[in-house]
C-alpha cells in the first residue's frame, strides 16, 4: 500500500486530470476518477441543478451528496468548503450567505483552483475566494468559519483525524459542519483496498462508518447526526477490472455496504478544554 504522501500525490495527479477534462466525462465516470463503466449512470453524485447558485461550469460531478442543502447556512455566514474543486458547492453556499457573507474554498490541486477562480470571475462574485492548500493544514486562522462543508473529499485523505482536528480549529465556537462522504459497513475485498485507481475513485479510501463517526466525536464535536444516507452500488463492469467473477459474487454476498452519508456536527459554543476555542 502506498504511503500517505504517495496517496496525496495520486489524488493531486488524478484531480488535475479531472480539472482539465470535459464536465460530461466527469459526470459519467466513477467519482470523476476515470471512465470506468460502460453503463450510463451517476455512481455517487446528487442532482444540484435545482439549487439556487448552481453553476453548470462548476459542476464536475465529483460529489456524493448535497451538503449545502443540510448545512443550515445563514445570511452573512462565513462558509469554508473543503476540496472545493471547480467551485460548485461554494457558489451554492454563496447564494445562501449572500453579499454580506464570505465563502472560502480550499483545494489541493492547482488546476482546480484555477478553474474555480475563472468560474467565480465569470459570475462576478467578489466574496468567494479559493485557496490552494492541504486540508490537513488549512491555510486559515482559527475560529474563522461559521460553517464548514465538504463533498466526497475526506475519503481521499489518508489521515482523516487530522482533517477533523483542523475543522474544529477553523470553526468559530458554536459553529458547525455538514459533510457528505463515502463510508463502509463491512470490509472491502483486499484487491479493492489496495488498488490506487479505486482510492482516487473514492471507494478504497473510505473507512468504516462507525470509525468515521467515532473520529468526529473524539475531536470534541457535539450533536453528531447522520442527516442523509444512501447506498452506493458499484456496477459489475467496474468491479471486473479488479476482481474475478467468483470474487464479485462473494463481494455481493458478503453484506459489505458502500454508503454516502451526510454528517452534521457542532463545535461547542464555549468550553475549558485546551485548544477548544483556538
Amino acid at each position: 500500500m502506498q504511503t500517505e504522501q504517495e496517496l496525496k500525490e495520486l489524488v493531486k495527479q488524478k484531480y488535475s486530470e479531472i480539472a482539465l477534462q470535459d464536465s460530461a466525462a466527469n459526470r459519467s465516470s466513477c467519482c470523476g476518477a476515470s471512465g470506468c463503466s460502460t453503463e450510463v449512470y451517476n455512481l455517487m453524485s446528487d442532482d444540484y441543478t435545482q439549487l439556487q447558485g448552481y453553476a453548470a461550469d462548476a459542476d464536475l460531478g465529483l460529489g456524493c451528496g448535497l451538503p449545502t442543502e443540510f448545512a443550515q447556512i445563514k445570511k452573512g455566514d462565513t462558509v469554508v468548503d473543503l476540496g472545493s474543486g471547480a467551485g460548485n458547492d461554494c457558489f451554492v453556499a454563496r447564494a445562501i450567505t449572500g453579499d454580506t457573507g464570505k465563502v472560502i474554498g480550499i483545494d489541493f490541486t492547482e488546476a482546480m483552483i484555477e478553474k474555480a477562480r475563472i468560474n467565480a470571475d465569470k459570475l462576478g462574485y467578489n466574496n468567494v475566494e479559493f485557496r490552494q492548500g492541504d486540508i490537513e493544514r488549512m491555510p486559515l486562522g482559527g475560529g474563522v468559519a461559521d460553517v464548514v462543508v465538504s463533498n466526497c473529499v475526506l475519503n481521499l485523505v489518508p489521515n482523516k483525524n487530522n482533517v477533523v482536528k483542523e475543522i474544529f480549529r477553523v470553526l468559530k465556537p458554536g459553529g458547525h459542519f455538514s459533510i457528505s462522504d463515502v463510508v463502509l459497513v463491512g470490509e472491502l475485498p483486499e484487491k479493492l483496498r489496495h488498488v490506487a485507481e479505486m482510492y482516487a475513485g473514492c471507494i478504497s479510501g473510505a473507512i468504516q462508518k462507525q470509525q468515521y463517526l467515532d473520529i468526529i466525536n473524539a475531536n470534541g464535536f457535539t450533536n453528531v447526526t447522520v442527516q442523509k444516507e444512501k447506498a452506493i452500488v458499484v456496477p459489475n463492469d467496474i468491479l471486473s477490472a479488479y476482481l474475478e467473477p467468483h470474487e464479485i459474487a462473494a463481494f455481493r454476498n458478503s453484506g459489505t455496504g458502500i454508503y454516502s452519508i451526510t454528517v452534521f456536527a457542532a463545535k461547542p459554543a464555549a468550553c475549558c478544554a485546551p485548544g477548544c476555542c483556538s
